[in-house]
């Protein structure tokens, strides 16, 4: 697993690629945890266009970075998930957090409000 991160005026992105498994996951924390203290950003966008395969782990990614983003007064928005990703997320409950930004889950609800 291979991750980019890019901090622009409009917030910090994180791009993703390879497989999201306990094994990658922790690093991938980490890293993108320590960005986020460091630039403090008002918007974490992850790209998981370049992810192939996701288990729990990614789960608990999204959900960890939720909450850190919550701490910092910020929005945390989840971009290029494919199909299967998509479903997986589903599937666990987080599309209630308003996190996927490309598809029907991304209504008008501000980012991170937790929708009913």
């Amino acid at each position: 697993m291979a991750l980019r991160i890019d901090n622009a005026p409009d917030g910090l992105t994180v791009w993703l690629s390879g497989e999201l498994d306990h094994h990658s996951a922790r690093r991938m924390r980490e890293e993108i945890d320590a960005a986020v203290e460091r630039t403090k950003p008002a918007r974490l966008r992850l790209d998981f266009g370049g992810v192939a395969f996701m288990d729990s782990s990614g789960i608990g990614l999204i959900m960890g970075r939720f909450r850190l983003m919550q701490l910092y007064g910020g929005a945390l928005e989840v971009t290029g998930a494919s199909e299967r990703i998509r479903k997986v997320i589903r599937l666990a409950g987080l599309d209630r957090l308003n996190v996927l930004k490309d598809g029907d889950e991304a209504e008008d609800a501000p980012p991170g409000q937790i929708l009913p």
